[in-house]
């Protein structure tokens, strides 16, 4: 595998190794039996799609990222989001950059921890066809790494280290003693957001044919990803009492939190020299960020609904940060879609026109 790297990726304050202590235990399953053909099934649909991330992506396309999508020029920013100042193109071009390179940064650091999970899965869960499935999907993680990683260093000005609420978060998952609290984390949390993630980069970014092929392939495998959570975690949820289901409250409660929390980005304002504080508290606020992250949890609030866990508890979490929009939506064992569905452009219509702005319409 050769490279051609012009960008270095920024290490965390904790440094480029850093050892998290796991507490699970391996499992292994003498009989061998095959009792779950969902599970399988998906094992077989994932051995068909294997891709390879040298040889199916075309690396000669060059990439423009200051190329700003013509549907969304300065004054269009500046009407529909309200910033806390005016923007001018050159520098929503350098705010474009830089969004670019901090997204598929945290793109490359989730999926390096859905690798670390994944293998974790692989040696905790108790059924065969999960094992077989998951062992299939680590290789789906390294290949993802392996393809961020490169447009990274390759085709991009800027990255950045791991934001610090994604850390935590991952953290905690390869913490985790108990294998379903593993996939809860990573298959329904982190990759479900992700899922969402993928087909906004569509969306925004129209004109971007080398990131739009990896995107295909890479959501094709994430959705398989997010419904092996969901099939796993079915019928383990259906039998837990109340006790045990709080404590998976929690841990979705926590995760979306740091969640939205990540998607302030405090780097980006930070790097920009603009008023950290300010900004953030403009995406906290403002309808369309609001809707931005609506649209992420968009994947991962039908999954927790056919799982059982939007609770009340959890409803109350998740209304409070504004992301319950998409619960009857298909969850990720029936949508494998690309490109943002029809109810999701939808809603990117409905919030511009609420701020007196025509830029998604077009744009759909």
């Amino acid at each position: 595998m050769t490279e051609t790297r012009i960008t270095p990726i920024p290490q965390p304050p904790t440094g480029a190794i850093e050892a998290v202590p796991e507490q699970s235990d391996a499992v292994f399953n003498w009989a061998y039996e095959i009792e779950r053909p969902t599970l399988a099934n998906l094992y077989e649909k994932g051995k068909r799609l294997q891709w390879n991330a040298s040889t199916d992506i075309d690396w000669s396309v060059s990439v423009d990222p200051e190329q700003f999508p013509e549907f969304f020029p300065p004054e269009a920013f500046n009407a529909m989001l309200n910033p806390p100042r005016k923007l001018e193109m050159r520098e929503l071009k350098r705010l474009r950059v830089e969004q670019i390179g901090w997204m598929l940064s945290q793109f490359l650091h989730g999926e390096q921890g859905a690798l670390l999970a994944t293998a974790q899965i692989v040696t905790t869960v108790p059924w065969t066809e999960a094992k077989f499935y998951a062992a299939s999907q680590v290789a789906d993680e390294a290949r993802h790494v392996e393809v961020y990683r490169r447009y990274l260093t390759e085709k991009l000005p800027y990255a950045y280290p791991v934001n610090p609420h994604l850390h935590t978060l991952l953290t905690q998952i390869i913490s985790e003693s108990r294998w379903d609290m593993t996939y809860l984390g990573m298959q329904i949390m982190v990759e479900g957001l992700a899922l969402a993630a993928f087909g906004m980069m569509h969306f925004m970014n129209p004109h971007e044919k080398l990131l739009h092929q990896i995107t295909n392939y890479v959501i094709r495998d994430e959705a398989r990803h997010v419904a092996f959570g969901v099939l796993s975690l079915e019928e383990i949820y259906a039998d837990m009492t109340d006790g045990e289901k709080r404590q998976r409250e929690e841990l979705v409660i926590e995760a979306a939190m740091l969640m939205r929390d990540r998607l302030l980005m405090h780097e980006v304002w930070e790097r920009l020299g603009f008023d950290v504080d300010r900004w953030v508290q403009w995406s906290l606020e403002t309808p369309f960020m609001g809707g931005f992250r609506q649209l992420l949890f968009s994947k991962i609030v039908p999954n927790l609904k056919r799982l059982g866990l939007l609770t009340p508890r959890v409803r109350t979490a998740f209304d409070k940060i504004g992301v319950l929009e998409f619960e009857h939506m298909p969850d990720s064992t029936q949508d494998e879609s690309v490109t943002l569905p029809p109810e999701m452009l939808a809603f990117l219509e409905r919030v511009a026109s609420q701020l007196g702005g025509g830029a998604v319409a077009s744009a759909s």
